[in-house]
């Protein structure tokens, strides 16, 4: 028996190398369709391809009676992990930043970070300022004020309360190159935007709407907040032009109050559900054998909420000049909720669901 299991598991072994060394090659294919896709000026994606590719796996997964949701989340990996290839070498052919300087302030944080590569993927030179060490070969220093400012960009990756006071500072000296941050709010930067645009700054705002863990930028979006300068704006828009991001332009009043909802509802949302569960006096062992697809699905986006800077998710829920009116409709619809329950109203408990069900049937429309 030993024998014969060796034996078996010796030939999955090579059957997995076989895998690996096809995935390379389809990488290898990947790469040689993403450049020819460049020089053609076509968009990296293609969806009707992708949807092509998905229904033919379909099929094969059909004839060789496999589970068709396995082969369908293999494909779907394949594609993303080519779409990323081809993501960052359509930024390092682009070259636009070539001899051109960004200075990134904030660029030890996480966001900071994420910028720095993305900026040196596109040719800039990229000096950091930031009291923590960045580590590796890029110049950095303790504090901006000690740089002359003569960068082609400048991006602020600060917490947003330091972010509002550089842009003062820099309004007293405005630098010649483009600037804009890259706050979750723009409330808590409104003097400094407009102060930097008054005394003649090249200067918009701009949101990042993903993590610092963020490979691919398909189907992710990227808000421009313009503060006055459309030329400015529309710089900091080319600088995404390489990647597959979907870019969302809105004045800084309608970022803030649909913030308040896209960040400040979801991030009080499963913040309240862990609260309830801490205080619930239920042990998380306890609650995980009895866990359902719902309960699972809502822990684990509570999990990474929880694990989150509290500082940013503060200032988001605390800077907002429209976040209390979203606090205010969870705390009114948990307190409906609660109400038509301990009325034992169901048709008022499934019109809160039909209503629910409406909402999604236009949004998806």
């Amino acid at each position: 028996m030993d024998t014969e299991l060796e034996r078996l598991r010796a030939e999955l072994e090579g059957i997995d190398s076989q895998i690996l060394g096809l995935v390379a090659e389809r990488a290898r294919l990947a790469s040689a369709i993403g450049k020819v896709k460049r020089d053609a000026g076509r968009p990296t994606r293609d969806f009707r391809r992708e949807r092509h590719v998905i229904e033919r796996a379909r099929a094969t997964a059909k004839k060789l009676g496999l589970p068709s949701h396995l082969v369908e989340e293999l494909m779907l990996l394949l594609i993303r992990s080519a779409l990323e290839v081809q993501e960052k070498q359509g930024l390092v052919t682009s070259k636009s930043g070539s001899g051109k300087r960004a200075l990134v302030i904030g660029g030890s944080g996480k966001m900071g970070r994420w910028f720095v590569r993305f900026l040196t993927s596109q040719g800039f030179e990229v000096e950091i300022a930031d009291p923590e060490p960045f580590g590796g070969e890029l110049p950095q220093i303790r504090e901006w004020q000690s740089s002359n400012l003569d960068h082609d960009i400048i991006v602020l990756a600060t917490p947003l309360a330091a972010t509002g006071a550089i842009l003062g500072e820099l309004a007293k000296r405005p630098p010649r190159g483009l600037i804009f941050d890259v706050g979750s709010l723009k409330s808590p930067l409104r003097d400094g935007l407009l102060a930097l645009a008054s005394a003649g700054a090249r200067v918009t705002s701009i949101h990042p709407m993903f993590g610092p863990d963020t490979e691919l930028l398909s189907g992710r979006h990227v808000i421009f907040v313009d503060v006055g300068d459309e030329e400015a704006t529309r710089e900091a828009r080319e600088l995404f032009a390489s990647t597959m991001a979907e870019q969302v332009a809105m004045d800084l009043e309608s970022h803030d109050r649909s913030i308040a909802y896209v960040l400040g509802l979801s991030h009080a949302l499963n913040i309240a559900f862990v609260t309830a569960l801490v205080e619930s006096g239920e042990a998380a062992p306890a609650l995980a054998r009895l866990s359902s697809t719902t309960f699972d699905e809502q822990l684990a986006v509570a999990r990474k909420v929880s694990e989150e800077s509290p500082r940013l998710y503060f200032e988001i829920q605390s800077l907002n000049d429209y976040g209390s009116e979203a606090l205010t409709a969870l705390l009114h619809a948990v307190e409906r909720l609660r109400s038509v329950v301990l009325a034992g109203d169901e048709q008022g408990f499934a019109a809160l669901m039909e209503r629910g069900r409406d909402y999604f049937s236009a949004r998806d429309s």
